[in-house]
């Protein structure tokens, strides 16, 4: 498992880079948003389907579902590589 933190001050293209330097389509991720609560589960999780242009696909959903915005990502950690076994 890895973990990245996306600077607070990064724009949306910068956090789009970092996040695409650290996950792959295929990989499972967990995903906190900028301004979470202190729940102990992440707001998004699940495999990654796609780099959109403004935001990053899990399960094959839109952002108004269980995708998320790149400027909105605070942490993602990788669960599982693509290349894992289930």
């Amino acid at each position: 498992m890895t973990e990245l933190t996306v600077p607070p001050d990064a724009d949306e293209e910068e956090a789009a880079a970092l996040v695409q330097e650290h996950i792959s389509v295929g990989d499972v991720v967990e995903i906190w948003k900028r301004e979470r609560t202190d729940a102990d589960d992440p707001e998004h999780s699940g495999a990654v389907t796609s780099f959109e242009p403004a935001y990053l696909e899990i399960d094959g959903q839109s952002p108004e579902n269980k995708s998320v915005r790149y400027d909105e990502i605070d942490t993602v950690i990788r669960a599982k590589t693509a290349d894992e076994k289930a």
